[in-house]
């Protein structure tokens, strides 16, 4: 069924695109608390620009004029790289301001103990940071989500792409049909997002409870 095979596409956007942002969320994030002017310029530079410039624009940016330097990707992948500089340089601000609410007693203390940086980020700091993160996460997945329609623009055959074909032997009679089952999908596609973010931070908080 077209309808599946699109909800599959949509699916795997999500996934490839949600790590990629996560990942440069932590790269961005800790790259905004360097002690090195040139890592925070380059850092601060990435961030406001994936930040102030349209998601729309970025997508037809690196679809249609990477071939005019020698660099055709598909559309699937150009999806993916745009979605995943975008909404990791958010994402980058969520992981920067978990940091710095960590009280800076704790830091103090943890070099009072001799503990290297590596042990007082791993020990002392992201398992407290990353529970602040767990929201700002969930958020930034479930923008994603609906940020997956726009990849129809380029041509990658995601749902919103297979219930157009669907559309266009079909008339304009079953329009509210599908465009009202496209609500339901997404909807479908969204609620285990919201679940399991709400699961983990239930999870994270009770462990931070009990020790």
């Amino acid at each position: 069924m077209l309808l599946l095979q699109g909800v599959g596409i949509t699916v795997q956007l999500l996934v490839y695109s949600a790590l990629l942002a996560f990942i440069i969320a932590f790269i961005a994030g800790f790259g905004r608390l360097s002690k090195y002017k040139l890592i925070r310029g380059i850092t601060v530079a990435y961030v406001e620009f994936f930040r102030g410039t349209s998601l729309l624009v970025q997508l037809f940016w690196f679809y249609f004029v990477l071939p005019f330097f020698g660099l055709k990707l598909p559309s699937l992948l150009v999806g993916v790289i745009a979605m995943g500089l975008n909404y990791g340089a958010y994402a980058s601000e969520i992981v920067r301001s978990a940091i710095l609410a960590i009280p800076k007693e704790q830091t103090e203390a943890a070099i009072a103990l001799n503990m290297t940086l590596w042990q007082r980020m791993r020990l002392v700091i992201l398992p407290q940071a990353i529970k602040i993160m767990l929201p700002g996460f969930g958020n930034i997945s479930i923008e994603l989500l609906k940020g997956t329609a726009l990849v129809v623009l380029i041509g990658v055959t995601d749902v919103t792409y297979m219930v157009k074909q669907i559309l266009i032997p079909s008339g304009a009679g079953t329009q509210y049909e599908m465009y009202s089952l496209l609500l339901v999908v997404y909807f479908i596609l969204a609620l285990p997002l919201i679940l399991t973010v709400r699961w983990l931070e239930k999870r994270a908080w009770a462990g931070g409870g009990r020790s």
